[in-house]
Parts: C-alpha cells; structure tokens; sequence
C-alpha cells in the first residue's frame, strides 16, 4: 500500500499500474473536455501537436472539429491522436502525485508507456512518430474485428495475410489482414455462425500487410536516445518486463505496428507472482481514450478474485461534462481524502511531478 497525503489526512491505496490504450480506441470528441480545462494536460497535447509541426496543427483542427477534413480512425490522426492523449493523461495523473508502478500500454500505447517511463524523450517519440504516421499510411488498406473465440477455434480460418493481431484475453481475440482477403475471412466466419465485430482501423495492423511500411522506419528508430525506464514498463510484444536488448533496439520498435500484440498474457504476468511489482492487490488506472482495457482488465482473475481495481481516466462518450466528471470520479478514487472535484495546476504552474521523458514547461 501508498501512503496518500491529502489536505485530510493519510490514506492507504494500492500501487498504482497504469494502462495505456492504442489505435481502435479513439472516438470523436474523445477528451476535448479537459483540452484548455486541465493546464497539464493541455500542455503535453499543445507540445507533441507543435512537434508535428503543421501537421500537428491539423490534426488539433481536426480533434476539435465536428466536421473532421481526414475521419479520426484513419492512421494519420487516430496514431498521433491517441499516443498524446495517453502521454497527456499519464503526465496529468502524476502531477497529482501518483507514482506509478509500471506501465502497461496496448499496440501504440506501449509507444506512450516508453515516453512515460523515461525509455525516450517525448521530443525524440514526437520525432519519430511524424515519420511512423507517414509510413503507415502508405500502407494496404485493410481492418482488424474483434471475434469472441480463441485462436485455437479461429485458426482453421487464418491466412498467410489474415492473422491473429491480438490476444486480449483468451476468448478475445482480434484478427488482422488487408482487404479483400479480411473481408473473405469474416465471411466465412459468419457462414460458421461466428459473431465479429470491425474494430477502428483503415489498415491491417499487426498483420503482414504494414511490415513493409514498419521497416521503412528503422533507420527513423536510430535516431532515438534510449534510456533505461525509471519505471518498468511490461511489453504486450513480449509479455514481460522490457530490457535489453529490445529496449534499445530500433527494429523492436519499428516492427511493433506489424507484430501481434500479447495484452492478455502480459497483465497476467504483471498482476502475477512475478510480476515487476509483486502480486498486487493494484489499481489498475487507464489513461487513454475510452475504457476498452478497463474492460478487458475487470474480467481477470486478479480483479474478479485477487482484490485488484480498476479506474478509468477517461469516459466512453464524448461531452465536457462527461470528461470531468469521469476525470473527477477518478481523481476521488486514487485521492479518496481529496476534497476538490478534480486535484489540478494552475496556468505555468509546476505539477508536482513529471514522467522522466515528458519535458516540463
């Protein structure tokens, strides 16, 4: 347990473990709420947007707009969108002084988790990320769907191109592959009587089908200074602790959008014996859009019997109301004697603390 000082006294709470959400997550409207309301938050979204330089501004343009010119769930805004929210979220979940025990990040979200941890300056991920987008965007097109099986019952359905993308548990499974050949399958898994759901993807993603364009960003990766993590950050590439020598290997990085992502098998193994962290109990705290790990998270063992909790940062509809309330329920349940709606900075303030790869104001 972390002794929490508050303005009322001290309270106990268990270690906190953060996950970090990727691409499939974002929806329209996705946290405008808290844009120019939370000074934190704000200024780690204004700082990757301004990396991107004019990019970067459309993308804001677009975030913020109704009426988007280039639809949020294409690579082009859904990567950079996403991978700011998450970084924006953590950064703004320890300036309330919450010291996190890991990180765990889902597809792009490991990217964030790196950042948040101290693997890679922000400076150096925002760098990077411009050139990912561009390549990634060149693409197959192609989708991922959500199917309720395991890869054990899909496997007679599967391709050279359409894959297993993701093991979110073991009968959520997400399979990947460029068009017309994901259309093909899923016909067939309808024809079975097999219920899939499209997940929010223009692309293949942790299929074949964008390893080209992975790789062409290699040579963008050995730009990047990489850093042991102050906090341990557990791969769902891997399934454990990432050290080296992936943590400083650019192809790890470059290839992650191409290779299928083991979310289940790495939150067992970090809410497990031996874990980073010990066995828990923990409180699991998603900062990314929606609460799609949240939800994954609530269904494992560790949380149903192993006392865990789960606390999402973000709401799963768009509206300012909404996004501070969620905010301000979530700040009560890692502060519980906190007696302000929501524990914040003021304009230029410092936050208490700032994740060793975001750079402070």
């Amino acid at each position: 347990m972390t002794a929490v000082a508050t303005g009322s006294g001290v309270t106990a709470r268990p270690p906190v473990v953060v996950l970090l959400p990727g691409q499939g997550s974002q929806y329209p409207g996705m946290l405008r709420g808290l844009y120019g309301h939370e000074p934190v938050f704000t200024r780690v979204l204004d700082e990757v947007f301004d990396g991107l330089g004019a990019e970067g501004a459309r993308v804001r343009d677009d975030w913020l707009s109704d009426a988007p010119s280039v639809p949020l769930d294409d690579v082009r805004r859904a990567q950079p969108l996403v991978f700011a929210v998450d970084v924006a979220l953590g950064t703004l979940l320890t300036s309330w002084g919450v010291r996190p025990v890991a990180y765990l990040g889902h597809s792009a979200g490991e990217y964030a988790a790196a950042v948040l941890a101290g693997i890679m300056s922000l400076g150096d991920a925002v760098d990077v990320l411009g050139e990912r987008v561009r390549s990634l965007a060149t693409a197959p097109r192609g989708g991922m769907v959500a199917v309720a099986a395991s890869a054990a019952q899909l496997a007679r359905w599967l391709t050279p191109q359409v894959v297993v993308g993701a093991v979110n548990a073991p009968d959520q499974i997400m399979l990947a592959g460029p068009e017309p050949e994901l259309g093909e399958v899923t016909g067939r898994l309808t024809g079975a009587g097999i219920t899939w759901m499209p997940a929010r993807a223009t692309a293949g993603f942790h299929s074949p089908s964008v390893a080209a364009a992975c790789a062409a960003t290699v040579p963008a990766y050995q730009r990047i200074s990489y850093r042991a993590p102050e906090v341990p950050v557990v791969s769902g590439y891997t399934g454990r602790a990432l050290g080296e020598p992936l943590l400083s290997d650019p192809r790890f990085w470059a290839m992650q959008p191409s290779r299928p992502v083991h979310f289940g098998a790495a939150l067992s193994h970090l809410l497990g014996p031996q874990g980073p962290s010990g066995p828990g109990p923990f409180l699991l705290v998603e900062a990314g859009p929606g609460q799609g790990l949240s939800a994954v998270a609530r269904r494992h063992p560790a949380v149903t019997r192993g006392g865990s909790t789960v606390v999402p940062l973000s709401s799963v509809r768009a509206g300012a109301e909404r996004d501070r309330a969620q905010l301000a329920e979530a700040a009560r349940r890692l502060l519980p004697s906190a007696d302000t709606d929501t524990p914040t900075t003021s304009p230029g303030e410092e936050p208490s603390w700032t994740p060793a790869g975001a750079a402070r104001p």
